[in-house]
């Protein structure tokens, strides 16, 4: 949401400043140098990387206008799931998840959590772990080793589509020079023409630099730069998980797991022990009078 206002920010202030020097806004729409700056752009990114990567930089783009999914109540929700997830083993065993841990977009346990459920990575990130305590025998290090592993895997793939986007932000201002460079081209070629065909030309040759360059630094290169951030965010976030599943595996209760979890949290998002304790308290109130409600349909059926 803050990356749509920046860009209505951006337009307003560059478009605003040109109007009240009383620039005429049509001089600078220019389609021809819009599509030789965006599209020779557009064939540096599709030249330079595969097509993962393309899909990558496509989504991660989404990600930034819709902004960051890593909330207070994201963490809020995680610490809660991990926290009923070590109850429950340590209450019924490690079979009574087996099931969850194998078929996570079919348990019911997960379900109450779909912002889990829906991130493919985070899940599998979190089940896969699971699976090495389910299986008994691994000692915590080992698995430590295995999510950090895991976890320098995702943020090399992170900062290649973050590479891909900065390269073609640096390329624009290039791009933009050779926009201009055609249109001096065309203009040398109308010299003999009227003063006034020369002038729209020249104007519509330095818009291509101009469009270059405003692509770049207005718009491009700050994306690339929410979504190095994006990609940090989300590394902070699977290290709380991380902290959290290993110190359930030293044999950490569930109590001082998720609160060793909570403590990792970055600052600014952290919930307090009394919101998470609040938080956790609402959510089992809530899920116990959804468990009642078919309860109370069946009672007068059966009688």
């Amino acid at each position: 949401m803050f990356a749509i206002i920046g860009i209505l920010v951006v337009l307003g202030a560059v478009i605003g400043g040109f109007l009240m020097e009383h620039g005429p806004i049509r001089v600078l729409i220019q389609p021809s140098e819009a599509i030789i700056i965006c599209g020779a752009a557009l064939g540096t990114l599709l030249v330079a990387n595969p097509l993962h990567t393309l899909k990558e930089v496509v989504n991660g783009i989404l990600q930034v206008l819709k902004g960051s999914k890593f909330t207070k109540k994201r963490y809020l929700d995680s610490l809660k799931m991990m926290y009923d997830m070590f109850n429950k083993i340590r209450r019924d065993g490690p079979n009574s998840v087996e099931n969850d841990i194998e078929e996570p977009s079919k348990s019911k346990f997960f379900t109450a959590f779909p912002g889990f459920v829906k991130d493919h990575h985070v899940r599998d990130f979190v089940c896969d772990t699971m699976r090495m305590v389910l299986m008994g025998g691994v000692e915590p290090f080992d698995v430590d080793q295995m999510i950090e592993a895991d976890m320098d895997v995702h943020s090399h793939e992170s900062e290649q589509s973050v590479s891909a986007l900065s390269s073609v932000a640096d390329s624009l201002p290039g791009l933009g020079i050779v926009a201009a460079v055609l249109g001096v081209v065309m203009t040398m070629s109308a010299l003999g023409g009227p003063p006034e065909e020369i002038g729209k030309k020249v104007a519509a040759a330095l818009v291509g630099t101009f469009l270059g360059i405003l692509l770049c630094y207005g718009f491009i290169g700050p994306i690339a730069a929410n979504l190095a951030k994006l990609a940090h965010e989300e590394h902070e976030y699977l290290h709380v998980l991380r902290v959290t599943m290993i110190a359930f595996m030293k044999g950490t209760s569930p109590l001082l797991a998720v609160e060793m979890g909570r403590r990792s949290v970055p600052a600014h998002l952290r919930p307090s022990f009394s919101e998470f304790e609040k938080h956790c308290k609402q959510s089992g109130a809530a899920a116990a009078s959804s468990e009642a409600a078919p309860a109370a349909e069946a009672a007068p059926a059966s009688s």
